[in-house]
């Protein structure tokens, strides 16, 4: 699966609320993602917000007037309701949420969403006691009803000095549940397990051996993988990555712990993806205090962690195994060796090292190996790429 959005028609509405200025953001995250965004903004966004930062960040003239024309003379924004493949309103005030539940059609935007057919994701963004009002709470039920999808505000302190719910989400959060909007739910109901991530053996209370996992992989999976309609678990260790939309995250730190979290989850699980990067050896020993330096050399005594990937294997029953393999020679001969050992379906093998692939990057350059004894070259992607081509194989193998 390419891009999901990729020369998509997507257009970006916005109403007056101070949260305009992260709407330069989520158009910003559109166009990376190579969808071409339209901005249609309303009279009082343009008080917080100047059409000209829209324009220079789209390339594409912004609507702000109900009877604005192009060269042909035609009405823009019934142009633009024809040719969305999806509309995102954000923010999206009390204002704009009336009228669009009402039916009422008295300026560019609210006229443009009566006319369009394509999914519609909207994110109300306002006070706490305006957004707790029955009478928004009423408009939010109606346009849910309708088949719009409204993303629930966050809570914390906001502009006018009140906390509680009726933050604008962050834009990669919208970004992220537009897609979940928009993509295929060929994984729905099934049970997922993703593990991610490095572990960490202690040596003492302040040193431990690891690796250098980002745990972006992973996370790019489970990601995928909710939004196509799948019960997803995140095992992870160690991360700085925040927990995926609507996916249940457990997060451990050595590698016996995150075996004891994959054996307690993977009955239930159909699909079993092992993207972490589990330490392979920890100390014998582990000091109860900070190991002083008192010496000019100390002998570290390792032992082998249980092989999580290889008990799972042994264990599995009607259920799809895929591992990963990280080298840095010979991939081809590893990962094929890896794949039989341990009982895979799919082994994803990639050299690490470069700029582009591997630990810490946000692409990758994978090959797939088969349980049947074929492979399959993935060029240099984005991650979130990759683990859509993932979970497109696994489902023709499934």
């Amino acid at each position: 699966m390419k891009r999901l959005i990729r020369n998509k028609n997507i257009v970006l509405g916005v109403s007056g609320g101070i949260a305009a200025y992260k709407s330069v953001e989520l158009l910003r995250l559109l166009i990376k993602e190579e969808a071409k965004v339209r901005v249609i903004m309303t009279k009082n966004a343009l008080e917080f917000v100047g059409s000209l930062t829209f324009w220079a960040l789209s390339r594409q003239p912004v609507c702000t007037r109900l009877f604005e024309t192009v060269d042909d003379a035609s009405i823009r924004h019934i142009d633009w309701a024809n040719e969305a493949d999806a509309v995102i309103i954000a923010p999206a005030t009390a204002n704009i949420i009336g009228k669009i539940a009402g039916g009422i059609a008295d300026d560019a935007l609210s006229t443009f969403i009566l006319a369009v057919t394509c999914p519609v994701v909207i994110c109300p963004a306002m006070n706490t006691n305006m957004f707790e009002a029955k009478a928004v709470r009423r408009n939010l039920e109606r346009l849910k009803s309708d088949g719009h999808f409204v993303i629930e505000p966050e809570s914390g302190e906001l502009a006018c000095g009140a906390t509680g719910p009726g933050r604008l989400p962050e834009p990669e959060d919208i970004l992220d549940r537009l897609l979940f909007r928009l993509s295929p739910k060929d994984m729905k109901g099934k049970k997922i397990l993703v593990t991610a991530g490095p572990t960490r053996e202690f040596i003492d209370p302040v040193r431990y051996i690891s690796n250098p996992s980002s745990g972006k992989m992973g996370f790019a999976v489970a990601r995928a993988a909710e939004q196509r309609g799948g019960n997803v678990i995140l095992i992870t260790g160690p991360t700085d990555l925040p927990n995926p939309n609507n996916v249940t995250v457990v997060r451990v730190g050595t590698a016996r712990e995150m075996a004891l979290a994959v054996f307690e989850h993977m009955e239930d699980s159909e699909i079993i993806i092992k993207a972490a990067a589990v330490s392979d050896y920890r100390p014998k020993e582990q000091s109860g205090q900070k190991i002083k330096k008192e010496k000019d050399e100390r002998v570290l005594s390792l032992e082998k962690t249980r092989d999580i990937l290889k008990e799972v294997g042994r264990r599995k029953k009607d259920q799809i195994l895929v591992g990963f393999a990280a080298e840095t020679e010979n991939l081809e001969s590893f990962a094929e060796k890896k794949l039989l050992e341990k009982n895979l379906d799919i082994i994803v093998g990639n050299l690490v090292g470069g700029p582009s692939s591997g630990f810490g990057s946000d692409t990758n350059k994978v090959t797939l190996f088969y349980r049947d004894g074929t492979n399959e070259d993935i060029p240099e992607m984005q991650k979130d790429e990759v683990a859509h081509i993932l979970l497109d194989r696994i489902l023709q193998k499934n």
